[in-house]
């Protein structure tokens, strides 16, 4: 078997390891509510969301095939390019100029929670990076 595949299953296995519900939340509603984005790019919004989503999925894939696996330190990416994401997100609401349409409004509340909530395990996988907890899964 060549080197390329085996790094690939290799990374398989090791997002496998991770907590069944972490790999489902990564793979069910993580990634695919802000990879939607890519699909609604009329949306000035989802031009935002899909600039963060590419950020945070190079920088992570980067770190993951340094560390040859997932590891805590791919949260870090997260609060670096999510952070100001939701920030942005929520000022693009309060401007209401150009005023977003009905659906763009739910896309972005989508992203906001769906994103709010992975700020939440980023910010303590981060910490926990932070003070020592450097295995790779």
């Amino acid at each position: 078997m060549n080197a390329f595949v085996e790094r690939h299953q290799h990374l398989w296995q090791s997002f496998r390891r991770l907590p069944m519900w972490v790999q489902l939340w990564m793979a069910a509603i993580l990634l695919p509510a802000n990879l939607l984005s890519l699909f609604l790019l009329d949306y000035p919004s989802a031009r935002m969301i899909a600039l963060a989503a590419l950020l945070a999925l190079g920088s992570n894939m980067l770190l993951m095939y340094w560390y040859a696996g997932f590891t805590r330190l791919m949260a870090l990416p997260h609060l670096l390019v999510w952070g100001p994401l939701e920030v942005m997100l929520l000022m693009y609401l309060m401007a209401g100029a150009p005023a977003p349409t009905t659906n763009e409004v739910m896309y972005i509340c989508l992203v906001l929670a769906v994103n709010g909530i992975s700020l939440l395990f980023d910010a303590r996988d981060s910490w926990h990076w932070l003070q020592g907890e450097r295995q790779v899964f």
